[in-house]
């Protein structure tokens, strides 16, 4: 294959997807998106970073401090048959993949805060009770972005919630390296979404916020 047929190919196709260029949308509970705990509050005005907007976090930040996602995969996973002369496979059901995010520590721990928050309310460490999934769970979106930003692709993880949450290393050694948190998320089943239909569902999602 020539290399003016795969410029061909590529150039109508709207080029290469770049894999810097994606965004992730939800509205974590209500109750996660609150900093009203005062001894965070009292930290942050000592160490100077007090702001009154940081009082009710803004899920827009979510996106921003968001350095990896993935988009997930699907296994059918089947059953073998007996065809009298063969066996054959047949399929049985499927299976998603986790999704892992990677998300930018800023000096308040605003996104650690958050999720640690989120977690307590599907299961409390302290009662060692388990909430209602209808109170911890939210779709997710995640948009491919082209070059101008536009999404081209999308899923939408339903009825997601964090279950993992990565420790943070700290090391003196590391000169100007920026701390980074990992998160695992469960889903019931992941929805593919092509531009118009990714958009409607992260209006949604900003609906259901401002709701």
């Amino acid at each position: 294959m020539s290399i003016e047929a795969i410029k061909s190919t590529i150039g109508k196709k709207g080029g290469l997807a770049p894999s810097n260029r994606f965004q992730v949308i939800f509205a974590p509970p209500a109750v996660s998106l609150l900093n009203l705990n005062p001894e965070n509050i009292v930290g942050s005005i000592i160490s100077g970073g007090f702001s009154i907007q940081n009082l009710i976090n803004d899920p827009r930040d979510i996106s921003i401090l968001c350095s990896k996602a993935s988009l997930p995969g699907r296994t059918i996973s089947t059953f073998d048959a007996d065809m009298h002369t063969q066996q054959n496979k047949y399929p049985q059901t499927f299976i998603d993949e986790e999704v892992s995010m990677t998300f930018k520590l800023t000096n308040d721990y605003y996104i650690k805060n958050m999720f640690e928050t989120w977690m307590s309310g599907i299961f409390d460490t302290e009662s060692y009770r388990v909430g209602f999934k209808k109170d911890y769970s939210v779709d997710v979106v995640i948009q491919q972005l082209n070059q101008k930003n536009i999404p081209v692709y999308g899923v939408k993880l339903e009825k997601c919630f964090p279950i993992g949450l990565s420790a943070v290393e700290l090391d003196n050694t590391a000169d100007n390296q920026m701390q980074e948190v990992t998160i695992t998320w469960a889903y019931d089943k992941y929805k593919p979404e092509g531009p118009l239909s990714s958009t409607a569902s992260a209006l949604r999602s900003a609906v259901d916020f401002l709701t």
